[in-house]
């Protein structure tokens, strides 16, 4: 007799087992109470999971649903499959370091026969990860996205080149919105079944989770994600590229594709997503800049962090690269930090629990690493509140990409800035805010030269410290720390 477990992050559409295979989908606490999550994260988790329970039911598996439940762990439900005589355990791979030991360890335990199928959710396998960059000192990502246009010919010209004659059109991508923009709608998802039966759950079993279900509008099920999909390609496309980087102070959905929850569940595929956008590409000619960074999005960065952290994630996760270690206060639970683009963006968040990546960088992750938050409180903080946030992609990107905690493993310098690079990206106008991100930026400059001077990319702005007049520097100091003492 053989079995298979299925988690929340892997609905696929298409099913590796067969009909006699006795199918454990199960709401490990990994996803549902490992953290304090978004109250949507757990409708999104509750409900594409019971409609992926119909569904397999449907086609005619025999599913055993396990709800979460403080008193039933993973080791718990693989005892269960022992008592019932099942010797050949299926999964597939989880992308997911502590999920992955537990398995294997339970499996040797229970003495099961473990068999991994290979996860729809990436392009690549670790292994080919691997090939194509080895194991080094450092991991860059331009490099990989070169060699990823190349493995799978996309965007060619004939001859091998880039179609457009640049592998990046990151460049063209940093408009801000103009004032009079028309945004789009975005698509609207009524409740089915199975988003009222989880909003109902949700609200009784984890009745202190963040935010409020109530405004819950995202896919549960695989068609309602290929709807998104289209969605996305026939309304938003056409100007995701030049506004892939500008911040409204209204809203964060504006040109984005938004598919990041259902991909990260498997509702859809890379693949899928490249092959639509290639297929509608041929017939509407999007434009070069949207389609390359949309493209690099899914085949480049989404591959280079799960890459990362199969092979560098411990690292990653066990440094502290500034030693910062002060806890995030209770200010940026509820957005109420004084300083207005990061109360904005966190508001946003509790709403919807979702702010694309360039408020999650360069306002979030920026400000944070300002103000010296432990990275593992940086972390927790986005585990928690964002709908699409996994271990895979959050630790590369916060102990990496955000808070440079890492020391420069996968970037060449931190990811911080002034309030100018705020104005000149977002709609917001210049108030008291400026002044105390400015002082932090300066501070954190001045504090850490020595780090610095000698990066190619930071001098510059640390010749600029260096020169500033003292009366000045002094200032923005006190500044600084004034509002340092008075966050915490």
């Amino acid at each position: 007799m053989q079995a298979a477990f299925i988690f929340p992050h892997q609905l696929y559409q298409s099913i590796p087992f067969d009909k006699s295979t006795s199918i454990y989908l199960m709401e490990d606490e990994l996803y549902f109470s490992q953290y304090r999550f978004h109250a949507q994260k757990l409708v999104l988790h509750r409900a594409s999971m019971k409609y992926y329970q119909s569904e397999l039911e449907d086609q005619g598996y025999k599913v055993q649903y396990i709800d979460f439940d403080t008193k039933k762990s993973l080791e718990t439900v693989f005892q269960k499959i022992s008592d019932n005589k099942i010797e050949k355990l299926y999964y597939t791979d989880t992308t997911d370091y502590l999920l992955e030991r537990r398995i294997l360890r339970f499996s040797k335990k229970y003495k099961f026969e473990l068999l991994k199928h290979k996860s729809e959710n990436f392009l690549l396998t670790p292994e080919e990860f691997q090939q194509q960059l080895g194991k080094g000192k450092k991991y860059f990502m331009a490099p990989f996205y070169i060699q990823q246009r190349k493995k799978f010919k996309m965007l060619l010209e004939d001859d091998g080149e880039p179609i457009g004659g640049r592998w990046s059109f990151d460049e063209d991508n940093r408009k801000k919105l103009p004032k009079n923009i028309q945004l789009p709608v975005y698509k609207s998802f009524p409740k089915n079944e199975f988003v009222k039966e989880a909003q109902n759950y949700v609200s009784q079993k984890f009745p202190n989770a963040y935010g409020s279900s109530d405004g819950f509008n995202y896919p549960t099920t695989h068609d309602e994600a290929k709807t998104a999909l289209s969605d996305f390609l026939e309304n938003r496309m056409q100007h995701f590229g030049e506004y892939e980087d500008a911040i409204s102070k209204k809203e964060s959905l504006l040109f984005h594709s938004i598919l990041t929850p259902a991909l990260n569940i498997g509702l859809l595929t890379p693949k899928q997503i490249v092959d639509e956008t290639l297929r509608l590409h041929a017939k509407k000619n999007f434009p070069l800049n949207s389609l390359e960074g949309f493209i690099r999005q899914i085949i480049g960065w989404r591959e280079f962090m799960r890459g990362v952290y199969e092979f560098e994630g411990v690292r990653e996760r066990t440094t502290n690269f500034f030693n910062f270690d002060k806890k995030i206060p209770e200010s940026f639970w509820k957005g109420e930090t004084g300083i207005e683009p990061i109360d904005d963006t966190i508001k946003k968040v509790l709403t919807n629990a979702y702010c694309h990546h360039i408020e999650r960088l360069m306002l979030l992750g920026n400000f944070m690493l300002l103000c010296e938050f432990d990275p593992d409180e940086v972390y927790r903080w986005f585990m928690e509140l964002l709908i699409d946030a996994y271990d895979w992609v959050m630790v590369p990107n916060v102990y990496g990409m955000s808070q440079y905690a890492d020391g420069g493993f996968i970037t060449t310098k931190p990811y911080v800035s002034g309030s100018n690079y705020v104005l000149k990206m977002s709609d917001y106008k210049k108030g008291e805010w400026c002044a105390v991100w400015d002082a932090l930026y300066w501070r954190f400059l001045f504090k850490h030269q020595d780090i610095f001077k000698n990066n190619h990319r930071m001098s510059m702005m640390v010749n600029l410290v260096n020169k500033m007049e003292k009366s000045k520097l002094t200032a923005h100091l006190k500044v600084a720390e004034d509002f340092l003492k008075k966050l915490n």
